[in-house]
């Protein structure tokens, strides 16, 4: 794998993408998206992450993250694990998951597929990690992230998803606790 796929220097900031295997439109309930959103809050008072942008989108997440010391790789791969076995047991448990079968038939060949010899995958392999290089690049990844709800035409401006840091750069406090870049 190339290096600039790989968290390198702990003290800058990164740009991630993730998602579900096969692009499953996972995120489209709410209790999945509590989640993420849980694991975050813990990841941020246990873990030592920083979260300065992020979207749920239906399928995969955008963030944009540092730490204050604990290595990235690591905090992104426990989030990552915890969040994988936690969404499967709410997928497995919800008796409002018109989906379930189908989910987790997709997800279950996805472990065996790349070699695990799990019996489940949800999240695919990469996180693609982009050391942000600058505070251009920064603000780049920042109206990238933002800007997908718009561009997927789930709403017309930035500030009217919920499920994104956006608001907490225009009205409304948004869902997670940020840091900013000064």
């Amino acid at each position: 794998m190339s290096r600039k796929y790989k968290f390198g220097d702990n003290d800058q900031l990164y740009f991630i993408s993730f998602a579900v295997v096969y692009w499953i439109d996972l995120f489209i309930r709410n209790e999945y998206k509590e989640i993420m959103l849980e694991s975050w809050r813990f990841c941020q008072r246990e873990k030592d992450l920083e979260i300065y942008g992020w979207c749920i989108m239906t399928s995969h997440i955008h963030m944009i993250i540092g730490s204050k010391g604990r290595a990235l790789d690591k905090v992104v791969g426990e989030m990552k694990s915890y969040t994988s076995r936690s969404l499967r047991k709410s997928i497995s448990q919800n008796p409002d998951e018109s989906r379930r079968e189908w989910m987790l038939r997709m997800m279950g060949p996805a472990g065996t597929k790349n070699g695990n010899n799990n019996d489940w995958q949800l999240w695919q392999q990469h996180n693609k990690p982009l050391e942000i290089l600058n505070i251009e690049m920064f603000y780049q990844k920042l109206e990238y992230t933002h800007m997908n709800p718009v561009q997927a035409g789930f709403v017309e401006k930035v500030e009217e998803y919920t499920n994104s840091s956006a608001g907490d750069f225009y009205v409304r406090k948004g869902l997670i606790e940020l840091c900013y870049v000064v």
